[in-house]
């Protein structure tokens, strides 16, 4: 029979507390517990006994140290699960596994298709699958699954509406429909260069910041925004897009409608066509490029200045419209520390506000780091249902 008892709301948010302080600071005596939730004991006592009997936490033996009898320690149990992280890239694929407190159980990366957006969404229902048998291993089952894409997604359908045209041709992709029905869990699908802000704000330079830009130049070019803690992503999903800032030569190129001024003109490919227009084909990669100016090839840093000033250019834009405390960059491209005192000097030329401008600690893993940082916070919010059942 089915109770039909009305849930306790000061029960449920006794165990939301209590499981989050194991989750921040676990392992955890109930005295320490109660110290860092402000409950009774008593209030204390009586959540733990049902997270553990609920499977959630367990006890992971005496807390030494303490003088007289040493208290029991109590962690959130490994088999409660994991939670699957995807990053779609223009270059690269790369699942992760993480448990609950968000450290990695395994991961894989794989160079993305080149056969159109079907292939890539079978390509990451392999990985993904590759990657979750590892995991079952030791964590039991997965959870939710959050997925850093290119383009714009639709919240309402969680699909690529538009603008990931460095994974398929008409700018679409359905992800979702990959794994979604296949694993049975939460899929949360996010735009690539967002989920990079979200993760470097979970684990990377902008940790603790409120209103932060992370600038990503890579095979494409985009801007995740944080204003007060909260991803902003406009109106129709897309706020951030300054691939399509207009381009300084010829703002009104129409081969610029595609990717965008911004992208043409310091993207991946522009960079090596820029070089390779001196008659020098050798070049294939951009990172090639940076390493020719490091050295100390004219050529080379020339082309390197240009995006140093467009870069600039842009991000003096952002800065006189949105005031952001930290400008962090990011991507294969705009990771690359040899930009960052070119960058700083044009902004500083250009405008007289002041906002900090890093690089990404994170580096290429960035949007990981935010694709498992949805799928926690997901996970979590389940374990604090169950919980209160």
């Amino acid at each position: 029979m089915t109770s039909t008892r009305p849930p306790n709301p000061l029960r449920e948010l006794s165990e939301q507390d209590v499981l989050e302080a194991v989750f921040r600071k676990g392992p955890l005596t109930r005295p320490q517990i109660a110290e860092e939730t402000a409950l009774s004991k008593a209030t204390v006592g009586a959540a733990v006994d049902r997270l553990e009997q609920a499977g959630i936490v367990e006890a992971v033996g005496p807390m030494r140290g303490a003088r007289g009898r040493s208290p029991i320690a109590y962690a959130v149990r490994d088999t409660a699960g994991f939670v699957l992280g995807v990053d779609i890239g223009g270059r690269n694929i790369r699942v992760g596994a993480a448990d609950l407190f968000g450290e990695l159980i395994h991961d894989e990366r794989h160079a993305t298709s080149r056969e159109g957006a079907r292939a890539v969404s079978a390509q990451v229902a392999e990985i993904a699958s590759s990657v979750i048998d590892r995991a079952r291993a030791s964590h039991a089952r997965v959870l939710a699954v959050g997925i850093s894409t290119p383009g714009v997604v639709d919240q309402r359908t969680q699909r690529v509406v538009s603008l990931a045209y460095n994974v398929s041709a008409d700018g679409g992709l359905d992800p979702l429909s990959a794994i979604g029905a296949r694993l049975g869990v939460p899929v949360l699908v996010e735009n690539n260069v967002n989920l990079a802000a979200v993760g470097e704000s979970w684990h990377g330079v902008a940790h603790g910041v409120e209103t932060f830009v992370f600038v990503s130049v890579g095979a494409g070019v985009g801007m995740g925004l944080v204003t007060g803690g909260e991803l902003v992503r406009g109106a129709h999903g897309a706020a951030g897009e300054i691939a399509y800032l207009p381009s300084l030569s010829d703002p009104f190129d129409e081969r610029h409608r595609v990717h965008g001024g911004l992208e043409d003109e310091i993207g991946a490919e522009a960079i090596v066509r820029a070089f390779t227009e001196q008659g020098d084909d050798s070049v294939t990669t951009a990172q090639e490029v940076f390493k020719l100016a490091q050295d100390g090839d004219a050529h080379a840093q020339a082309v390197t200045q240009v995006v140093e000033r467009r870069l600039g250019a842009a991000i003096a834009s952002v800065i006189a419209v949105i005031d952001p405390e930290l400008v962090v960059l990011g991507g294969g491209i705009g990771a690359n520390r040899f930009l960052l005192p070119g960058v700083r000097a044009t902004v500083a030329e250009l405008v007289p506000l002041s906002a900090r401008i890093e690089t990404s600690t994170l580096g290429e893993r960035s949007a990981l780091h935010g694709a498992i940082a949805i799928a926690l916070r997901e996970a979590r919010a389940q374990l604090f249902t169950r919980a209160a059942r």
